[in-house]
Formats: C-alpha cells, structure tokens, sequence
C-alpha cells in the first residue's frame, strides 16, 4: 500500500464556495485523514492567482496541526527566491514546534512572471536565491549567530527535529536534480530520469545513495463505482486546474506535458488524472508500491466541498479495508 496523501491548494474560482467555509473544510478534511491512517497533507503555494490559490501554506498547516496529532505536513513546494529565507527558517521552525516535529520541506525556484513581479525579484537571480536561501535556512536552524548578506542574524526557537528539519528540492530539469544533490537532503520529482540524474550526482559528490525512485503518483486520484459519472461532474474542475497550470508554464515556455491540451475527454484519455473503479484503483494503488505515494485531492480546482467529502468516503469505504 503507497503513502496516503492529501493535498490541497485552495482554489476556488468565482462563483465559487464561501472562503470561510473552504478553509475549514481542509482542515476538517485533514482531521479525517488523519483519523483513517493517512501519511501526509501537502500544501502548495502561488501568489496574485485569479481563483485563490494559497499563497500562505504555512497558517494553513498551523491550523492543520492544532486539530491533529501525527499526520505529517508537508510543503510541495515552498517558493523559495520569494521568501525572506530568515523569516521563513522562523516560521517553519515553530510550525515544527506546534506540530512537534511533523513538518516535511520541499522548495522550488519558482516559475511564474507575475509573482517574481509582485514581489520584486529578478527571475534571472532565482538559482542564486535558492542557493542562498538554503544554506541561509540550515544555518538559522543551529540557533547560533550567523552573518547573512552583512547583517549578524540568530533564529530561536530552533525546530523540534534534529538536527533539523529535512530539507527537499523540487524542480523539472537535470540542473535541478544536481543542485538537489549538492545541497538539499532529497529531491522530489515525478519524473525518473531526473531521478537518476540526482542519484548519478549523489554518487559523484561521496553522499549516501537513496534508493531507487519514489514514485509520486499523479497528484490525484479518486476511486467511484462509476468512474463516468464521476467524470462529468469532477471534469470541469480538473479543467480549469490543467488550463490553469498551462497558462502558467506557457509564459515561460516551459514543458506543458504533464498538463494535457484539450478538454475534458482529452485528459480523461491521457490517464494523468485517474478516477478508477474499485478493482482498477486496487491494482493501480499495488503498482504504486509501499514507497509510492497516493495523493488525493478533494478540493480540486474548487471542487464542491459535498463533492469532495462523497469521494473522500468512497475511498474509504471500497479500498481502505482491502488495503
């Protein structure tokens, strides 16, 4: 049986559900999650978004791990070159107090003109601020003094986990994967080859060898005893999360394949967003393996809460007691 994730990211196009009550469907969601043996909530983070997407995961998981006791929270991913560094490394440090110890840190550069606008930051530097930023974060995380670009800076309270938090990056190219084995603690990445190009760094560089590769999954999944029903009304709200994922990446002429083109028949057709009845979810959820990861995503491009919480049951009533 994989991991048992569930993400969010907050979208909620108009007219869409109150916001009030779309936060605290998450975190009752997470609440049940948790109650049925699930592994992970992960969090993304956008900014200046039509439809709302998060832009401040962290008060989000804080909320999470005040209603919860063991689910772990996870950031995929935080955007590192928009961040203060020794803010964040603040931030997370008590969020990883609240949750005594729960918190799993993925950052990314980033990709998307707008938010480098809103904030003021050359995209062109966003390698360098990475680069930065981590090293930054590690050093504030030993609560000892440090110099940060001249200033004498200290962080406390330092985090729950030692020696601190485990620090992943994500990213989409071999230069991202090398990066990751320089100076991250893992890197995460739905795409094996990247993979092998991490584990060929790591072993280059002397470090540890972390096995073979994790299997992400989809980022989605939802099981239902007629998967074409579930289609027509899950389907426009998949939709506009792939258009809007396209729009994003097509800025910056980045690769949009793992956002098929199309409508709804043609990225139902591309299998990149898998809603299976019981038997298929069952196999597909054996291929994924005990060290995949399954994430379901009930909110899904402002999904109807009632929508969300009937697919929620069904997973737990056709496969969490056959797994």
């Amino acid at each position: 049986m994989p991991r048992l994730v569930l993400r969010f990211d907050m979208r909620n196009p108009q007219p869409g559900v109150p916001k009030t009550e779309l936060y605290q469907t998450a975190i009752d969601m997470a609440v049940w999650a948790e109650e049925r043996g699930f592994h992970t909530v992960q969090f993304a983070e956008h900014h200046g978004s039509d439809d709302g997407y998060i832009p401040s995961p962290i008060v989000l998981a804080a909320a999470i791990a005040s209603r919860t006791r063991r689910i772990r929270l996870r950031f995929g991913l935080i955007i590192l070159p928009l961040n203060n560094p020794i803010k964040l490394a603040e931030d997370l440090a008590v969020l990883d107090i609240i949750s005594t110890g729960r918190i799993d840190v993925i950052f990314g550069a980033g990709y998307v003109p707008h938010e480098f606008e809103m904030f003021g930051v050359d995209p062109k530097q966003r390698v360098r601020l990475m680069e930065e930023g981590v090293e930054a974060i590690k050093r504030a995380w030993t609560g000892e003094a440090f110099t940060y670009r001249g200033r004498k800076v200290r962080v406390t309270p330092t985090p729950v986990q030692k020696p601190r938090p485990s620090i992943w990056l994500g990213g989409s190219t071999p230069a991202a994967a090398r990066r990751a084995a320089r100076i991250a603690d893992d890197f995460y990445s739905g795409e094996p080859s990247l993979y092998d190009a991490y584990r060929d760094e790591m072993r280059k560089l002397g470090k540890p060898d972390h096995g073979e590769f994790r299997r992400i999954g989809t980022g989605f999944f939802v099981t239902a005893p007629d998967p074409d029903r579930e289609w027509a009304r899950t389907g426009p709200y998949i939709l506009h999360e792939v258009n809007s994922y396209r729009a994003w990446l097509a800025q910056v002429g980045a690769s949009l394949s793992g956002y098929p083109d199309g409508d709804v028949d043609a990225i139902r057709a591309s299998g990149a967003f898998p809603i299976l009845n019981t038997e298929d979810s069952l196999k597909y959820l054996a291929d994924l393996g005990p060290d995949g990861d399954v994430s379901l995503h009930p909110l899904i491009g402002g999904l109807p809460p009632a929508i969300g919480w009937e697919q929620l049951r069904q997973f737990e009533k056709d496969i969490l007691p056959r797994v």
